[in-house]
């Protein structure tokens, strides 16, 4: 099937555009050059891309800048755009000239068409609508990609991320308070430790996710601060000196998230501090899920010859060679992700580093960043809600094998340490283990104090505290 073409031209010459394709000469040859990973900029950029795009011909047609017939098409088109309408337009490889030029032309090429055929014009022709003129009017590809990533990352996170991690703290603290009555052996370095209640435990979790939820909230924070304004060097040559606050503002009331324009735009366009801190907020979130994804198939562990203390629900066969074999592979596909956000982070921070993404008046690595970012936004969202879902919603624990894993426990005799002293306490633990016998049993046989006494000091609950 031959592809119908059209001609169309920029400052290097003409060059051939699917005839169907609402983009122009500037990002077909982005096609040409940058066939690298076959991976498109994520649709939350693309989006937060007409944001930008919308709010800039508002304010310039408020301004008396850009005509209102024209203004209007480029908003609606820009909203399509917001909408994810306009996808299959944007083709541009994340793996690109790194201040996202080819993007960010992408993006006015597709308005700008559209806007074209919402005024009944030829797409291509530039008239009435321009690319460049029009569509990316006050602004430059140093500072609406930066802000782009700004915006799409803040609103991942606000919206979706934190939302699910919410979601599953509100689960795990339900567990806690179900789970606090019963009683279970602690461990540290994997060796049986003193008591510990399978709610506080719980509680443990939903507070590491709670911690998680503020540090990603401060990573906001640094988001919103954006770019835009600046224009090639943070200059904001050719920028009016009200249009980035008159912008940041639209986009504030549209996200409902505090947008405002950096207090310095020359570092705005070079040191990416803000989307590294988002990053390693997303590694703190990883690094919290990994924790409790890892506990929970521990104490699931069986069912018969593990540790036993919770049963995981059973959502799939886990092998095709052992019959009735059930695996834990919710907790394992969490980990998985929390590691794939660690690697993420790390390509994030290399392509910060000054010398490598940061060089003098601008920064080369942005559209590998946002698509790191986003990436490990939206499998932290989807690992959450598939964890709450189909593993902590419904986890029970087995009380008996708490009870009696507990009272096997040697680590019962740091109660009697205070009472009887550290080296007859070790003596008891010694000799129960070596014999078989519990604790409470070896004490008995020794006299060391009176059975009520002893009992008072072995009340597993009260060594849990309040």
């Amino acid at each position: 099937m031959v592809t119908r073409l059209r001609k169309e031209s920029d400052s290097l010459g003409q060059i051939d555009v699917p005839f169907d394709a609402l983009y122009g000469a500037q990002t077909a040859r982005a096609i040409e050059n940058f066939p690298i990973s076959g991976r498109t900029m994520p649709g939350r950029f693309i989006a937060a891309m007409g944001l930008i795009k919308s709010a800039a011909a508002d304010v310039n047609r408020k301004a008396g800048r850009l005509d209102e017939k024209i203004a209007h098409a480029v908003i609606a088109a820009a909203h399509e755009v917001i909408e994810g309408e306009l996808g299959e337009h944007f083709v541009v490889d994340v793996f690109q000239t790194g201040s996202g030029t080819s993007s960010n032309m992408n993006a006015n090429e597709v308005i700008a068409n559209r806007a074209i055929q919402i005024l009944g014009g030829e797409v291509g022709s530039k008239e009435p609508v321009h690319p460049n003129d029009h569509v990316n009017m006050c602004q430059s590809s140093n500072d609406v990609v930066p802000s782009a990533v700004h915006i799409s990352a803040a609103i991942a996170i606000h919206n979706d991320l934190i939302a699910a991690l919410n979601s599953l703290s509100a689960s795990l603290t339900e567990k806690a308070g179900q789970f606090d009555k019963i009683v279970k052996v602690g461990r540290t370095h994997l060796q049986d430790a003193v008591p510990i209640r399978l709610g506080q435990e719980f509680s443990g979790y939903a507070a590491a996710v709670d911690s998680a939820v503020g540090v990603l909230g401060r990573a906001i924070d640094g988001l919103c601060e954006l770019a835009i304004g600046g224009t090639a060097v943070g200059t904001g040559l050719n920028a009016p000196a009200d249009f980035a606050g008159d912008l940041c503002r639209i986009v504030a009331a549209r996200t409902h998230l505090p947008f405002h324009e950096s207090s310095n735009h020359f570092a705005a366009h070079t040191v990416p501090i803000a989307a590294v801190r988002a990053s390693g907020a997303l590694k703190v979130t990883a690094v919290a899920l990994s924790k409790i994804a890892n506990d929970i198939r521990w104490l699931g562990s069986g069912p018969r010859c593990g540790l036993g203390e919770l049963h995981l629900p059973a959502v799939q066969a886990g092998s095709s060679i052992m019959p009735g074999k059930v695996n834990p592979v919710i907790p394992e596909s969490v980990i998985q992700v929390a590691c794939q956000v660690v690697g993420l982070d790390a390509a994030v921070a290399a392509g910060a580093l000054g010398g490598v993404g940061s060089i003098l008046e601008m920064h080369v690595a942005w559209t590998m960043i946002a698509a790191n970012l986003l990436e490990s936004v939206s499998l932290l969202t989807n690992a959450a809600k598939v964890f709450e879902e189909k593993c902590v919603r419904g986890l029970t624990a087995d009380e008996a094998r708490c009870a009696e894993l507990v009272e096997r426990s040697l680590m019962l005799a740091t109660a009697l340490a205070p009472r009887i002293g550290y080296d007859a306490a070790a003596k008891i633990a010694a000799e129960a283990h070596e014999t078989g016998r519990t604790i409470r049993e070896v004490a008995l046989q020794r006299g060391v104090m009176k059975e009520d006494e002893l009992n008072e000091l072995l009340d597993v609950r009260a060594q849990t505290g309040p």
